[in-house]
């Protein structure tokens, strides 16, 4: 599989209480940020083979105005080799998708957009801080399909405080009358740093309770795999093979891939290593000519089948039986999963089902 290209693009059209990406009131960070894509682009020029992904994402490159979108790509595609068929996706903000900006996308040859709804219901957009409405979000979608986008995908959060059931489903049911080609859904988590984060710790406001959670996590997956979607990782369903996100799971196969921008890591094959994340430090590194990376790490045999376990345990490819070892303790391990309903064992590989999706993070632990 060919190498993929990430570039992170660290706005926030508003600062949203549960992501921790950078809020740009004015645009003065972007031609900074700017500035030195286009020099890191070049420090690394001739290094990686042909790509076939390019991922323009980690937040909001629907905030760029249409001049700078335009020159990222074609400084992207001017300096790097891309494949024919190249899956080029944008992440995108419903209330930036006018109909200009669209039809720019398009022309930029844009292939795939995974659109950040989140939801339709207005409490919730509110309570998450969005600066869209779910009618604005409705109409986003109606407006990619009328220029021809025929590979979009729909990002939507579930878990939130008081959530019901029931309206979780809703949206679900509202995502699946646009046909999306692809459908993200992710548990909110109050991460440290964030707003949300902070008022956990004051105690302000509380995650929706485990039991909630799973009622949520199995009723998505029954739904959506009743209206014929793939559940091929834990948050991710496609609508067919060919419209999994060929992005992540280049992540999630140990693939090389190269990331540009504040924050931004990269992988080779051997060799991991990540930029620093100051928007102005990552400029100011540039200028100078030096890489701005932060850190980096030669993964270890080891190191490789232990991310192979936490990777794959997160798929429904599974595991490879190589990746356990075949000792005694292991093996009990595996049976025990096996008659816990957990794991599936075929054709040589650990496949998790859908209560083994429940507790992805915690089977590799059997084996570590």
């Amino acid at each position: 599989m060919s190498p993929g290209l990430y570039v992170h693009v660290p706005f926030c059209r508003s600062k949203c209480p549960y992501c921790a990406f950078y809020s740009v009131p004015s645009a003065a960070p972007v031609p900074i940020w700017f500035e030195g894509i286009q020099k890191e682009v070049l420090l690394y020029k001739g290094r990686f083979d042909r790509f076939d992904s390019l991922y323009l994402g980690g937040g909001t490159p629907t905030f760029l105005d249409n001049r700078t979108l335009s020159g990222l790509v074609d400084h992207l595609f001017t300096h790097f080799d891309f494949a024919a068929d190249t899956e080029f996706t944008i992440e995108a903000n419903p209330c930036d998708l006018s109909g200009e900006k669209v039809r720019l996308l398009k022309d930029l040859g844009c292939n795939r957009i995974n659109l950040g709804v989140q939801s339709f219901n207005e409490d919730t957009l509110s309570f998450l801080g969005r600066g869209h409405t779910g009618e604005e979000a409705r109409e986003a979608l109606t407006r990619l399909r009328s220029v021809g986008f025929d590979n979009v995908g729909v990002d939507l959060i579930y878990g939130l405080p008081g959530q019901a059931l029931e309206e979780w489903l809703e949206t679900l049911r509202c995502a699946l009358s646009f046909q999306p080609e692809h459908i993200s859904c992710y548990e909110l988590t109050l991460e440290k740093g964030t707003a949300f984060g902070t008022l956990r710790e004051k105690g302000n406001i509380r995650p929706m309770n485990e039991e909630d959670g799973r009622s949520c996590f199995l009723a998505a997956s029954r739904l959506l795999r009743g209206a014929g979607y793939i559940h091929y990782e834990v948050s991710n369903y496609a609508r067919t093979e060919a419209h999994c996100s060929r992005h992540n799971c280049k992540y999630w196969e140990h693939v090389p891939y190269l990331g540009l921008g504040p924050s931004a890591h990269s992988f080779d094959g051997k060799d991991r290593w990540w930029n620093v994340r100051s928007i102005r430090r990552y400029a100011g590194l540039l200028n100078t000519g030096l890489p701005p990376v932060e850190g980096r790490e030669t993964l270890t045999e080891e190191q490789m089948r232990l991310e192979s376990l936490a990777l794959g345990f997160r798929t429904r490819q599974g595991v490879d039986l190589r990746f356990i070892a075949p000792d005694a303790q292991s093996m009990a391990a595996l049976s025990r999963m096996e008659e816990a309903g957990l794991v599936n064992i075929l054709d040589g590989r650990v496949i998790p089902t859908e209560e083994g999706f429940l507790v992805a993070d915690q089977l590799p632990l059997y084996f570590s």
